[in-house]
C-alpha cells in the first residue's frame, strides 16, 4: 500500500522511505518543531512592536506640529499632563527601548531560521519525501 506523506500527499513507490525512527532522529524533529512554534511567536511579537513603533512615531510626529501647549501623556491605564518636549523626549526613549527589543528578535529570528536550516537538511537527508518540514 502507498506511504502518505505528512501533507496527505501519497508518494510513489520509489519515494518512500522506510527508514527507522531512532530516538535521535525524534529528538531532532521534536527540536525543529520547538524551533518552528519560536519562529512564529517571533515573527507575532515583530509585527506587535513595528506597530508599537508605527504609532509612537505617529505621536512624535504629531508632537512636533503642536503648539508648545502642554499635552496628555498616557502611561498604561493613566494620563499625565506633559510639556510637549517632555512628551517628545518619551516618545524617543520607548523608539529606542523597542526598537532594541526588535533588533534582539530579528537576530533570534536569524538563529532560529539557521538552526532550523540544519535541522531540515539532517532529516530530509534521512527520510526523504517522508516527511514535510515545510510550512503551508
Amino acid at each position: 500500500m502507498p506511504e502518505a506523506n505528512s501533507n496527505g500527499m501519497i508518494l510513489a513507490k520509489d519515494e518512500e522511505n522506510d527508514a527507522e525512527v531512532r530516538r535521535e532522529d525524534q529528538d531532532k524533529i521534536n527540536e525543529f518543531g520547538q524551533l518552528n512554534a519560536r519562529l512564529h511567536e517571533i515573527r507575532e511579537e515583530s509585527e506587535m512592536l513595528k506597530s508599537l513603533l508605527e504609532k509612537i512615531d505617529d505621536a512624535s510626529t504629531e508632537l512636533m506640529m503642536g503648539s508648545g501647549s502642554t499635552v496628555m501623556l498616557r502611561l498604561g491605564d493613566a494620563l499625565f499632563e506633559s510639556s510637549e518636549e517632555d512628551a517628545t523626549e518619551f516618545c524617543e526613549m520607548e523608539v529606542e527601548r523597542y526598537q532594541t527589543t526588535l533588533d534582539g528578535l530579528t537576530s533570534e529570528m536569524g538563529d532560529v531560521t539557521d538552526k532550523m536550516n540544519v535541522l531540515k537538511k539532517v532529516l530530509y537527508g534521512r527520510f526523504g519525501k517522508s516527511i514535510n518540514l515545510e510550512e503551508k
